[in-house]
């Protein structure tokens, strides 16, 4: 059935071709979309930056390609990463593969045809059915791959055609880029099939390719020696200049020491010149090459120009689609980037935050109540510090137009809401004397065993919340309270502010010598990639709208929520309430901070209120305070 789809687009003319030449479904289009990475002439420096991506090489290595038995080939897998192409490819963008497999179906084929001839001729010779004794010569490679080259080809095409995209076969060796006229003839086609909307599928002529030399490794800028297909990979993707190459295999990404072994870390970003500090394992089952060899591809590839993820295609971890992920800018496998950034990355704050905050939770109440309250007092002497850092990101946000008046209003900070936040925070000082350690409650098991449950911290939380800087402070302070390291990550549109209120926090933890318990994540990290580090955060508590929280519960999958459902924002006046206290609530519910989420919405009166003194004197100040009413007489 696969192969009957072949016919659909196989129908290439030989000829010259005219203008209104029909090839092959959306094969014409002009090349008007350039990456900023290839306009500058520079890899990538963010992982957020590969959306941008416009040419893309996809390499396949052998242990994803072939079985677990290295005898054919693993559909499943194959069919996903033709999914993931045709879809990418769909988008506008222009794709290419590099893959192995060849000699893997060649050998599956070439023994199930020796393994039949020898059927046949012992049941001639013995009449017999001895295929017990049968047993399979060791096969050459270069005839596995001549007999498999054909047949994986037309898998390839067979499985395209279903998304109405069209594949060509190129076959290549190392001769073809050392030779000036064939690698110009080479990256001519490639241009030409790329411009018709066709996906080059390459590969090395495995039939004909001499072994590869031992001592012929990367040389130099412009020369890499074609060993393998990673080489393979990345010398096509600068010849090209691709925007990104991705090279999946059988692991997860970059390790700093051999997969597997007890203290083995995935390096997230990998940047050169941090090679002495990795110890490479042995070769995957398959293929020529190996973790080293595709880290010297890659390197190679980034300094022409070509940005580079090594994830894992066997087992994707993140939604099952590990291309179309990579490309959307999520963290899987290890991203090689020139850029490093000047500070620690969110695993490495969050290590520090973890490891600060055990100690934070064994001071004393009153050391950590100590903290606080300087906190307090450094938002009152550095006030002017924290407004001056608040007019920057106000004159920003005014400047782009896109916060609503809303938003504006809890962006700003002023010398009365300093004033208000230090005495908020004090009072949390005064309050949590007894938060960590309190004992709940005690039950006897037995003569001389009892049983307590008592009040613990939790570990590390990740609070994220929306463009309202005071928050940052009240969060630190509870957390402090309460004996809990913090990760906090705030809306960007507060970014000024946030950074001198977080180095005041870190000056007030530092009397107590627990300066990182409380970590700013300000990195270009996407809240779902914060939302997978599972084994280093225990819980996490969205701030914000109700759609923020959706968003942050369905992105968790594996840490707990503390999430908010939508607030009733209520307050309700009785018959028996007096009149000073009545007008003092209502006022600072209301008009003290509007802006704020939990302001009031809706005032509820007794009816026996109603045309009173009372009554009249509460519309009366909501009028003054310019509050816009909507009535509605609920008497039943």
């Amino acid at each position: 059935m696969l192969l009957q789809r072949l016919s659909l687009c196989a129908g290439l003319p030989l000829g010259p071709r005219t203008k209104s030449t029909i090839i092959c479904p959306r094969l014409a289009k002009p090349l008007t979309q350039v990456s900023l990475a290839r306009a500058n002439g520079n890899s990538f420096a963010h992982r957020g930056e590969l959306r941008q991506a416009k040419r893309i090489v996809v390499k396949l290595g052998s242990a994803v390609v072939t079985r677990g038995d290295e005898c054919g080939l693993a559909l499943g897998r194959l069919a996903s990463v033709v999914e993931q192409v045709a879809m990418l490819q769909n988008q506008g963008r222009e794709m290419m593969i590099v893959t192995s497999g060849a000699v893997a179906f060649g050998k599956q084929r070439l023994r199930h045809e020796i393994l039949l001839s020898q059927s046949v001729r012992q049941a001639l010779h013995s009449g017999q059915n001895q295929l017990k004794d049968m047993s399979v010569p060791v096969l050459e490679a270069r005839a596995c791959a001549a007999a498999g080259q054909s047949g994986l080809m037309a898998l390839y095409e067979a499985m395209f055609t279903q998304y109405s995209t069209c594949t060509a076969q190129v076959l290549v060796t190392n001769l073809d880029f050392h030779d000036d006229q064939k690698r110009q003839n080479l990256n001519s086609t490639l241009q030409e099939l790329l411009r018709m909307n066709i996906v080059p599928i390459i590969n090395t002529n495995d039939a004909v390719v001499p072994p590869p030399e031992p001592n012929s490794d990367l040389q130099g800028v412009n020369v890499i020696s074609i060993k393998d297909n990673d080489s393979l990979a990345a010398r096509l993707a600068v010849e090209m200049k691709a925007d990104l190459l991705i090279a999946l295999s059988d692991v997860e990404g970059l390790y700093d020491s051999p997969p597997g072994s007890d203290d083995a870390k995935l390096i997230d970003i990998f940047y050169p010149g941090d090679q002495q500090s990795i110890t490479y394992g042995t070769k995957s089952r398959v293929g020529l090459g190996g973790m080293e060899a595709k880290v010297k591809a890659a390197l190679w590839a980034l300094q022409g120009g070509t940005s580079v993820v090594i994830a894992n295609g066997t087992h994707p971890k993140v939604t099952g689609h590990v291309i179309t992920d990579i490309v959307e800018g999520k963290k899987v496998g290890t991203f090689f980037s020139e850029v490093k950034p000047a500070g620690p990355t969110v695993e490495q704050q969050t290590e520090m935050a973890r490891n600060s905050g055990r100690t934070l939770a064994a001071l004393h109440p009153d050391q950590r109540g100590a903290i606080i309250c300087h906190l307090a007092d450094l938002l009152v002497e550095k006030k002017e510090e924290i407004l001056a850092a608040n007019k920057t990101d106000m004159d920003l946000a005014a400047n782009a137009g896109q916060l609503s008046s809303a938003l504006l209003n809890r962006l700003s900070l002023s010398p009365a809401k300093l004033n208000s936040l230090a005495i908020g925070l004090r009072q949390i000082a005064v309050a949590s004397q007894d938060s960590v350690g309190r004992v709940l409650r005690r039950t006897r098991v037995a003569h001389n065993l009892e049983l307590e449950q008592i009040t613990v911290p939790i570990g590390v939380l990740l609070v994220i919340f929306e463009a309202r800087p005071d928050c940052l402070p009240q969060v630190s302070a509870l957390a402090i309270a309460s004996g809990n390291a913090l990760l906090a990550k705030g809306g960007k549109e507060a970014a000024n502010t946030n950074r001198v209120l977080h180095e005041l926090t870190q000056e007030a933890l530092d009397i107590h010598g627990v300066k990182e318990a409380v970590q700013l994540v300000n990195t270009r990290e996407e809240v779902e990639d914060l939302c997978r580090l599972d084994k280093m955060i225990d819980l996490i508590i969205p701030r914000g709208s109700s759609q923020l929280v959706r968003n942050i519960q369905r992105a968790a999958k594996s840490i707990p929520v503390l999430g908010h459902s939508e607030g009733i924002c209520h307050v309700y006046v009785d018959s028996e309430a007096t009149i000073d206290k009545v007008i003092k609530i209502v006022r600072d519910s209301k008009c003290d901070y509007p802006a704020a989420c939990n302001a009031m919405e809706t005032l509820l009166v007794h009816r026996d209120i109603l045309r009173t003194t009372l009554f009249d004197q509460i519309i009366d100040m909501l009028r003054t305070e310019r509050v816009q009413i909507t009535w509605l007489n609920k008497t039943q």
